[in-house]
């Protein structure tokens, strides 16, 4: 089974830039549409972005449009999020997944996701 691991994450001031990574062990990576969710302390999981499977369509959450970018890398089986002009509000620990069912246009609900990975972690101070 595929296994997904971010890397990225850390410590860094507002206003700073960060670009997380997903890492896929398989090359079935590219045949699957994928997303980015988030988790804060005490809150529930947070859909971000999410992609296309050729990677010519995106879709970013209100919260984060204008600052964060998803892409990916088919060749190289990973995805990219790259966040600009991060805000504290944005720390959280951030986790990537692979969609495999089609409930909505842009894969927002988590239920949608059935391989996710381990998360890295991303805090920002102000």
């Amino acid at each position: 089974q595929v296994q997904l691991v971010e890397s990225g994450g850390g410590l860094v001031q507002a206003g700073n830039s960060l670009r997380l990574s997903c890492a896929a062990s398989e090359s079935s990576f590219r045949f699957y549409p994928m997303g980015w969710f988030r988790q804060a302390p005490g809150k529930e999981r947070e859909h971000v972005a999410s992609i296309s499977w050729s990677g010519d369509s995106s879709y970013v959450a209100d919260s984060v449009k204008g600052r964060f970018t998803i892409s990916r890398d088919n060749a190289n089986n990973t995805m990219y999020l790259q966040m600009n002009n991060l805000k504290p509000e944005d720390t959280a620990v951030y986790y990537c997944a692979r969609r495999y069912l089609i409930y909505g246009i842009w894969g927002t609900s988590s239920a949608e996701y059935d391989i996710w990975g381990q998360g890295t972690q991303v805090t920002v101070s102000s």
